[in-house]
């Protein structure tokens, strides 16, 4: 007996310092404890994605609607969303869930194709469609932004490989951003913030007007 919580306790303590070893910890952590203090109720609108979801903390109050529940993490890749997803969409039992992500994967490395990108989309996608069968699906473009701008090949051909891809699930919508953010053929000069790459509140109400009908309907 003594064996066996010994044995416990190596596995415990394993498991949480490779959890702690793993990008994003003090995130995830940070919504467990906001869970056990109130759990989303059901029916909710889920936001799930990278940091230009995380930064809107308006959200709510541009889309009227206090149902939102944002569980986006600043700096996440594709990949990051796939090892979290059970802390942040697949515990939850959303109305609707809304994806922003995959510019990161894009900047993290110059080896990281438009087709890398797309088999990350194509494993959650899977996933939250194995998991939701039948809650729509919002996926949002990879946005276009002044910093990442020599990335901008790279980013609409991940674009249309996820967009053609999503043409075959009647419940998903593919919101193009991209082209709602240029302006003569580049990215608005006022709609981000000092560094160029997060949006300031003309960013967001770009985005507002596009997605206001989808996450009101």
């Amino acid at each position: 007996m003594k064996k066996y919580l010994i044995a416990l306790l190596i596995l415990f303590i394993s498991f949480s310092v490779t959890a702690q070893q793993k990008p994003f910890w003090d995130e995830i952590k940070a919504f467990r404890t906001q869970d056990s203090i109130q759990k989303p109720e059901d029916g909710m609108i889920l936001f799930i994605g990278s940091s230009s979801f995380r930064l809107w903390k308006t959200a709510k109050e541009d889309f009227q609607n206090e149902t939102i529940v944002n569980r986006a993490f600043g700096g996440a890749t594709l990949e990051d969303l796939i090892y979290w997803q059970n802390d942040v969409v697949l515990k939850y039992k959303p109305k609707k869930i809304f994806i922003y992500c995959g510019e990161n994967d894009i900047a993290s490395s110059d080896k990281v194709t438009p087709e890398i990108v797309f088999d990350r989309y194509k494993k959650l996608h899977t996933t939250l469609r194995n998991h939701f069968p039948e809650i729509p699906i919002v996926f949002v473009s990879i946005k276009p932004s002044i910093l990442r701008w020599s990335m901008k090949d790279r980013m609409m051909a991940a674009n249309v490989l996820i967009s053609n891809y999503l043409k075959q699930d009647q419940n998903t919508v593919y919101v193009n951003i991209w082209d709602k953010m240029l302006e003569n053929g580049e990215p608005m000069k006022d709609i981000f913030i000092e560094d160029k790459l997060h949006m300031n509140s003309k960013g967001y109400a770009i985005w507002k007007k596009e997605l206001y009908p989808l996450i009101n309907e």
